[in-house]
């Protein structure tokens, strides 16, 4: 039986992804719903979709030097994204709502907002990792 090993070279270099993605996605995100005046929904979403983007690229090449081409592979990276993002800020607003109940509507949205792009950090990475672009 193959030993899996969570920490390895792959979470640096997803790492280091993800600071790119993260700068980009927040500023995206939190753009929207500031500056914008964009719904929480739909502020995350502009996050993952043009960050999901960037991120399975890099991911791809980068961090797991994957050479496969396939559209399974596209659309397996595609539902990852969508049950990370749906799971990860699904559980952020009603944990983050009652923990902070007492604070304005908007501070409780950001932090929200913070604390899904934490959870689908981490869902993603193990999604990506261990079945999207898992070595044979």
């Amino acid at each position: 039986m193959k030993k899996i090993k969570f920490i390895d070279r792959t979470v640096l270099k997803f790492i280091l992804v993800g600071v790119i993605n993260t700068g980009v996605g927040m500023a995206i995100m939190f753009g929207c719903y500031n500056l914008l005046h964009w719904s929480y929904w739909w502020s995350s979403a502009a996050n993952y979709i043009i960050g999901s983007i960037l991120s399975f690229f890099l991911n791809k090449y980068f961090t797991f030097q994957n050479t496969e081409h396939s559209w399974r592979q596209v659309l397996t990276f595609i539902f990852n994204i969508l049950c990370c993002y749906f799971l990860a800020y699904g559980l952020a607003k009603p944990l983050v709502s009652q923990v902070f109940q007492n604070f304005d509507t908007s501070l409780r949205d950001n932090i929200a907002m913070l604390v899904g792009a934490v959870l689908f950090t981490a869902l993603n990475y193990v999604g990506q990792r261990f079945w999207i672009f898992k070595k044979e």
